[in-house]
């Protein structure tokens, strides 16, 4: 891919690479930065995608001044089938003192309590009302406003709402017309998500009968599979549609019609994350290897938009994180290889 006229490479000198015994899929960036022998130290999870039952969930350490990333064996534990989704805490000052937590998503939401030398369980929150059988959980999102929500999607249509503090559901709903593939909070009690009908959809936990479809696929039935909502700017959205090498932006107060499409990935585009500290710039990443930072014009010219800058990876990209904790750092998954760029 050719570079636009004001384009850049984000450089590999400016990276640092963790090769993993296993594929990777699902990756957070911790938002709890500790002090070790005067340098700034972040946790990282990676978790491996195997199909089978057994998996695991590694804490690595990235050092952002000496730009290393490191293992700690204690740090690692199984994970019932691949986690679909890992996060950190949202806020850690709120709460943690000496450890920070972490969730997973798969079978069931679990909740991990990430210290120095360790890792404990707190808890498995399963809202099945049957025990021999839960509907996988296809991914979930923090309430940065609210720690204790979660909100979680599943291939049974519906989006469950836990208060994680209390262990018990607050509400569930049934969301879409087939399996949805996401979520992403706006505010407190307002949350979004995209499914296999195609649909993005806005729900408002204080009118829960009622929701707002601000986008459908333009072919029927095309599952839209990620969501990504805008924390700088709360009018922007973006989701991806299956086996598209678009990026779809959104503006809810205009519903229906994408305020931008970004067209220049060569593939598949698998990942999406908004910049934490910009409302104009989001990144994303695909098949094609490359994963690209984009700048939203005010106004989109009549050929498009070009990325501003982009990093070829060599190999499929599945998972792209945006850290608010780090914006000056790209986390990006390939093959069975963890990368931090610097942008």
């Amino acid at each position: 891919m050719v570079n636009s006229t004001q384009g850049s490479n984000l450089r590999s000198e400016n990276s640092v690479t963790y090769e993993s015994p296993y594929p990777i899929f699902a990756m957070a960036v911790s938002s709890f930065a500790a002090s070790h022998h005067g340098l700034r130290r972040r946790s990282v999870a990676v978790g491996s995608f195997l199909e089978e039952y057994n998996n695991r969930v590694e804490i690595l350490s990235f050092e952002e001044d000496t730009v290393t990333l490191k293992t700690n064996p204690g740090l690692a534990f199984d994970h019932p089938y691949p986690p679909t989704k890992l996060m950190f805490h949202p806020n850690p000052t709120a709460s943690m003192k000496s450890a920070d937590l972490l969730v997973s998503s798969g079978d069931y939401l679990r909740l991990w309590e990430v210290r120095e030398a360790s890792i404990e369980p707190v808890s498995t929150l399963n809202n099945s009302k049957t025990s021999e059988y839960c509907a996988p959980l296809t991914s979930f999102d923090w309430n940065e406003v609210e720690p204790r929500r979660i909100g979680t999607s599943s291939i049974d249509t519906t989006c469950t709402i836990w208060d994680i503090e209390k262990g018990v559901v607050e509400t569930q709903l049934i969301a879409h017309d087939k399996e949805v593939y996401d979520i992403a909070w706006g505010e407190a009690g307002v949350f979004s998500s995209v499914s296999a009908d195609g649909s993005v959809r806005i729900f408002d936990l204080r009118d829960k009968e009622h929701s707002t479809i601000i986008y459908e696929s333009p072919q029927p039935d095309t599952p839209l599979l990620r969501l990504a909502w805008n924390k700088q700017d709360l009018r922007y959205m973006a989701t991806i549609l299956m086996d598209s090498n678009k990026v779809v932006i959104l503006d809810i107060r205009s519903p229906a019609m994408p305020v931008a499409e970004l067209e220049r990935h060569n593939a598949s585009v698998n990942a999406i994350a908004w910049a934490p500290q910009s409302s104009r710039h989001i990144s994303s990443a695909g098949d094609d290897g490359q994963a690209l930072i984009w700048e939203l014009p005010t106004v989109a010219g009549p050929n498009g938009i070009d990325p501003m800058s982009m990093y070829s990876a060599g190999a499929e990209i599945n998972q792209l994180q945006w850290s608010a904790a780090q914006p000056d750092w790209i986390a990006i998954a390939f093959s069975n290889k963890l990368q931090m760029l610097k942008v």
